[in-house]
């Protein structure tokens, strides 16, 4: 019987395509992943992408999941910005998955840039071209991209005259931590914030209601406006729903109302939901409690 003898040069080339084989199919497996914060252009914004760009499925509404709170130089959570003032920005997810990640930016009514982004310690800034027009981005950082991270923040300065109602676009990340690409869900929201001049008519400064928080006096600073002198009363409920402290207070008075209340020392740090009765009419709002 014959032996065949195959010239090495074809041993090679066969090796050399089974080689390639294997590796493009191992890249073709495992999806590149955004642990150092995704490029800009990924809020879902006017003109962007999202998440799901990278990540297989569907976005989820990110209305309960996404907790944006804008913190003026005193802490206080606000619902209007003044033009030309310096907020901190404090974002969280409400189920604070293992793995985790956040895109954010502002716009204005003309989908343009509002104001400016200065990054904070656990979060990073991205930039990108859309429709012509340079924005600004927050998102994570590779050290912050987990549940040991509750809270990310960074600053935002208002721009410095009125551009109107700007909307806060966000996206978030669910990650299932399995180094692919499936099986993530993204959470997109808005958060729409007006200026501190904008003419409100009465009803709506009736319903005028705004949570805020300050760690010199862990206190809660509650403000709000009302036509009636009717009771008020707090809840204040951790993030799986359980009550961890409520206070019956005093009544208000006709316009425009702003009351302290003070927590007890043992609350661990982290995100909390305030719920707010004015006699028969309940508000809520989050807010992040840093001893």
């Amino acid at each position: 019987m014959k032996k065949l003898i195959l010239p090495f040069s074809m041993i090679a080339l066969t090796f050399g395509m089974l080689s390639f084989r294997t590796t493009h199919l191992s890249g073709f497996q495992v999806a590149p992943l955004d642990n150092n914060g995704p490029a800009g252009g990924k809020t879902g914004a006017p003109g962007e992408q999202n998440c799901t760009s990278c990540h297989s499925g569907a976005t989820q509404d990110g209305s309960a999941e996404n907790l944006l709170i804008l913190n003026n130089d005193l802490g206080v959570g606000m619902t209007q910005y003044t033009p030309g003032a310096t907020y901190t920005v404090n974002l969280s997810m409400a189920s604070n998955p293992a793995k985790k990640g956040f895109q954010v930016t502002a716009l204005n009514g003309a989908n343009a840039m509002a104001g400016n982004f200065v990054a904070g310690a656990n979060t990073q800034l991205k930039t990108a071209t859309i429709s012509g027009g340079q924005r600004k981005y927050a998102t994570h950082k590779n050290t912050s991209n987990t549940s040991a991270t509750q809270v990310w923040s960074w600053t935002w300065v208002a721009p410095i005259t009125s551009e109107g109602a700007v909307t806060f676009y966000v996206a978030t990340n669910k990650a299932n931590n399995n180094n692919n690409d499936n099986g993530d869900l993204i959470y997109l929201s808005q958060h729409v914030f007006l200026n501190d001049d904008a003419s409100i008519d009465e009803s709506v400064q009736e319903n005028n209601f705004s949570v805020g928080y300050s760690p010199e006096k862990d206190a809660i600073l509650v403000s709000f406006a009302t036509l009636s002198i009717v009771p008020t009363s707090l809840n204040l409920v951790d993030l799986q729903g359980k009550s961890v402290y409520a206070k019956k207070l005093g009544a208000t008075q006709v316009g425009k109302n702003q009351e302290w209340v003070s927590l007890p020392q043992h609350l661990p740090n982290g995100m909390y939901v305030v719920h707010f009765f004015v006699g028969n009419k309940a508000y809520s709002a989050p807010i992040s409690l840093q001893h």
